[in-house]
């Protein structure tokens, strides 16, 4: 069976590389080019690793960053690296092409995933107020998507899709993924019962978005990866077998370019990497 996956055939998808950890959960991670960045708990760093080799290429000091980063974020456009301060209700930003330019700014509460839209804004989630917030670069404020708690509770992570709407994570026992216009109203909603054989979601963290719009998400407390198509009408479990299996996936990364997904797993540390056939 061929799952639908943009240029990415998710179905060839296997183990390439697997950065083992190093005393720290890995929270989050982004990648961009020939460069990987991944988000340690309880580090004011966040490591980079060539895309290549998966080699470690440095540690990037980020002043004053709390230590919970649940959002990794980079924008090729503006060169900049961004993540999420849980603690401290911020946003920091570094200009990658010189490391000691980094800035900050206030955000809603509880800063979780990130993610760069087509107009190369930054959207964050902020899980604790409830809301999507977009920015621009410099971290002025653009939009603000006010949640209501029967739509969406405690978004962890917010992706938008080619038409224009956003997909959204919701981390909490419920585990619900939702679809919201500009507006914060419900497009459409995944609703286990339509494919019980997929079981429900429970704290979902981290999603990835193909070309199609097809939707990845981690599935944190089932240790498992599932496949949506756009309109949540359908959920199929990707079968990736690393050693020992996914444990508590949190991060997820999709670069289609390079045929590969990241993820990103939080008690053991470890980042795995999957290559699959591009289509």
């Amino acid at each position: 069976m061929v799952l639908p996956g943009g240029s990415l055939n998710l179905n060839t998808l296997s183990l390439t590389h697997t950065a083992p950890s190093q005393g720290f959960a890995r929270c989050s991670l982004a990648s961009v080019g020939d460069e990987v960045f991944v988000a340690c708990k309880s580090r004011q760093q966040i490591e980079m690793y060539d895309a290549g080799t998966f080699m470690l290429l440095r540690r990037i000091t980020v002043p004053g960053l709390g230590s919970v980063v649940h959002g990794l974020a980079v924008d090729v456009g503006n060169d900049c690296l961004y993540a999420s301060d849980y603690q401290n209700d911020s946003v920091h930003r570094v200009k990658l092409s010189d490391t000691d330019a980094v800035e900050k700014w206030s955000v809603g509460s509880n800063p979780s995933g990130l993610s760069v839209n087509k107009e190369h804004n930054l959207v964050v989630a902020c899980r604790g107020s409830n809301k999507l917030q977009e920015y621009t670069t410099r971290g002025i404020l653009v939009r603000e998507i006010s949640l209501e708690s029967k739509v969406v509770s405690a978004p962890w992570h917010a992706v938008q899709l080619s038409t224009g709407d956003y997909v959204v994570s919701q981390s909490t026992s419920l585990g619900l993924i939702t679809v919201v216009g500009l507006d914060g109203q419900q497009v459409c909603r995944y609703d286990r019962l339509q494919t019980p054989e997929v079981r429900s979601m429970e704290y979902p963290r981290s999603l990835a978005v193909t070309d199609n719009d097809d939707i990845l998400v981690a599935d944190d407390i089932h240790n498992r990866i599932l496949l949506l198509n756009s309109s949540l009408s359908s959920a199929q479990v990707l079968t990736l077998q690393p050693e020992g299996g996914i444990n508590r996936p949190w991060g997820l990364c999709l670069d289609e370019s390079r045929g590969r997904l990241y993820v990103s797993e939080y008690t053991s540390g470890r980042v795995l990497v999957f290559e699959g056939e591009c289509q």
